[in-house]
């Protein structure tokens, strides 16, 4: 397998401009998705990063597949709150009434916007390639 954690890192970061973007904007249930993307996105450069090769849509599920030496079990709640945005943010027939536009708030959005930017900049620290800035 071809080595592209740098590809989802970059990734992982205009996801994260379309969170704040979103948020801006008033669209927090696409904030929320494009947070948990991003945070997503990151821990799969890290796993890569580390020769790993990471599937799934899950960021605790991706958490908890990096090695023990570099998990992170502080941030395993915020990736569990974060994976509750990744299919309701966007789908109507998961809540029992209403739209998901209607039913995320601007206190979720930034909550989960910055537990993504912590998920990143944690992923960043730790791959041992990374161009620090």
């Amino acid at each position: 397998m071809v080595e592209r954690s740098a590809d989802w890192l970059s990734q992982a970061e205009r996801d994260m401009k379309q969170a704040e973007i979103s948020h801006r904007e008033g669209l927090y249930e696409w904030a929320c998705f494009a947070a948990q993307q991003a945070a997503e996105k990151a821990v799969k450069a890290l796993i890569q990063s580390l020769g790993g090769e990471a599937w799934g849509h899950s960021v605790a599920a991706l958490i908890d597949a990096l090695p023990e030496h570099v998990r992170p079990a502080d941030l395993r709640d915020k990736a569990l709150e974060l994976d509750q945005a990744y299919i309701p943010s966007r789908y109507p027939n998961v809540h029992p009434t209403g739209y998901p536009g209607g039913l995320y708030s601007r206190t979720v959005a930034e909550r989960l916007i910055n537990y993504s930017k912590e998920i990143i900049r944690y992923c960043k620290a730790t791959m041992p390639h990374v161009r620090r800035e």
